[in-house]
């Protein structure tokens, strides 16, 4: 009687509330200079438009075979081959950063990094990440980005 129950209301909330599979947070980065977004998972699927920038994190949506659905810091989505894409080691900043010399706050200044701007990360501890950008070599506080930290 009680497993009748159990079962039953297990199949009632299953189709009242049914459950979303979600991707956590993937981020991965261009591969290449030049990569080509498609409207659908399938080279016969026109080119969309065109990314330039090689290690641009995208955040990955959808998969389907050897294509993944992405959206971009700018809402812009479309398919891309899987063999175009790596593990992300990159994040896009959407305020402007210091550099610092150590990674804490209380460490000398070295630069200012303005918000859009691509950062590749060297190593991570914690939020602190080593960077380097033009001239310049230290320490960022990563707590407003688009894409996400290295483990």
């Amino acid at each position: 009687m009680y497993m009748r129950l159990i079962v039953a209301s297990i199949i009632y909330f299953l189709f009242i509330f049914p459950i979303q599979i979600t991707f956590a947070d993937e981020f991965v980065m261009l591969k290449n200079n030049k990569v080509n977004v498609r409207y659908g998972p399938s080279f016969e699927y026109p080119i969309k438009y065109v990314y330039l920038k090689k290690y641009l994190p995208i955040k990955v949506i959808d998969k389907k075979e050897n294509f993944k659905r992405i959206i971009d810091h700018k809402h812009n989505s479309g398919w891309i081959h899987s063999s175009q894409l790596k593990k992300s080691t990159s994040v896009i900043l959407i305020e402007n950063q210091f550099i610092f010399s150590k990674p804490t706050k209380f460490s000398e200044p070295i630069a200012v990094v303005e918000k859009g701007k691509l950062i590749i990360l060297n190593k991570c501890k914690k939020n602190w990440c080593k960077t380097s950008v033009k001239d310049f070599s230290g320490w960022m506080l990563f707590d407003k980005f688009w894409g996400k930290l290295p483990n």
